[in-house]
């Protein structure tokens, strides 16, 4: 098997991301689901979008996020996922190369509009997101070339791209491409309403094709439906190589077979906004993972970035990551 040249291929929905503050009167009032992500069509975008007031517009889209975290720690990373060619697909494919990104998904000539994803932050740092997948389900196997899976040490898949058969269809072609290549598969479980609408699927691809998991509480116990975290540890504890799973306040906790890391929240953070905090988690894991790092390093790296990312709107970081590279290692 020859050395990866980068180390991690991200998979995912390019999606334009839009936050506001609101309260909850307002997820009330239009009929969203707390904390959770519903897909929305063009009209209805268009609608809550009119209703959100001021907003922060930024590119996003879960594997983005943890792309761009990657990369801002130093690694090396690549993202494949499809946009319209309009003004929010220049928008994204400028900001994720800018960030040091490897992408150059062909961007679709007709059909939808670039996808965008409208965050509704409420006072308690909730994130409720109404994603309007637009050109983003136009991601096809096509699109998963072998050449890009092989050279990364890990390709990470989004959950979320599972709500979409093409999308699907290329999921599975990139994780049967990289366990041919010799390389391991990551996947984060996305949202606890994505795992209730992909249950089974999603349990067979943990027990039989995914190396590494992230998942949060929420997620993780409606895979295994229980209410009980420490009986989906132990169900999970036999299915993959690795799982990283967050608790929020709680911290985190990394299994590996017989081993238990036990990871605590970094302290005297103020949780402005949870969007991207399991994205970034994963970005710091991954690079901890494929730079030689122990899985309580990891994991501890993955609770800074994930802390500096809540600390403030939007699920990009605004501080330089790669200082926490060395306070990681010293934990």
């Amino acid at each position: 098997m020859t050395k990866a040249q980068n180390n991690v291929l991200a998979i995912g929905n390019a999606i334009v991301d839009v936050l506001a503050r609101v309260d909850n009167d307002f997820l009330d009032e239009h009929g969203m689901p707390k904390g959770g992500m519903t897909l929305i069509d063009g009209g209805r975008a268009e609608a809550l979008y009119a209703a959100m007031g001021e907003t922060v517009e930024c590119s996003g889209g879960s594997a983005a996020n943890t792309a761009a975290g990657v990369a801002a720690l130093g690694g090396k990373v690549q993202f494949i996922g499809r946009v319209r060619n309009d003004t929010l697909g220049n928008v994204f494919a400028r900001d994720i190369r800018g960030l040091g990104v490897h992408y150059d998904t062909a961007p679709a000539t007709e059909g939808p509009s670039t996808a965008r994803c409208l965050i509704l932050v409420t006072p308690d740092a909730q994130r409720t997101m109404n994603t309007y997948l637009g050109a983003s389900i136009d991601l096809t196997p096509d699109d998963i070339e072998a050449a890009a899976v092989a050279k990364a040490e890990i390709t990470y898949l989004e959950g979320y791209l599972w709500d979409q058969p093409m999308a699907k269809d290329g999921m599975r072609k990139a994780i049967r491409l990289a366990h041919d290549a010799g390389r391991k598969v990551a996947m984060s479980l996305s949202d606890s309403f994505c795992v209730d609408r992909h249950r089974a699927e999603f349990r067979h691809l943990v027990e039989h094709h995914v190396d590494i998991l992230f998942a949060n509480e929420a997620e993780i116990t409606a895979l295994y439906e229980t209410q009980d975290f420490d009986g989906a540890l132990q169900h999970v504890r036999g299915h993959v190589d690795v799982a990283a799973l967050t608790r929020s306040e709680k911290g985190s906790v990394i299994i590996s077979g017989e081993e238990l890391h036990i990871i605590d929240a970094v302290r005297g953070v103020n949780v402005v906004d949870t969007t991207g905090a399991g994205d970034l988690y994963a970005a710091g894991f991954l690079y901890g993972f494929t730079h030689g790092f122990d899985l309580h390093a990891a994991g501890r790296l993955g609770s800074l970035c994930a802390a500096e990312v809540i600390s403030h709107i939007g699920p990009r970081p605004q501080k330089p990551l790669k200082p926490f590279v060395a306070e990681a290692q010293k934990a």
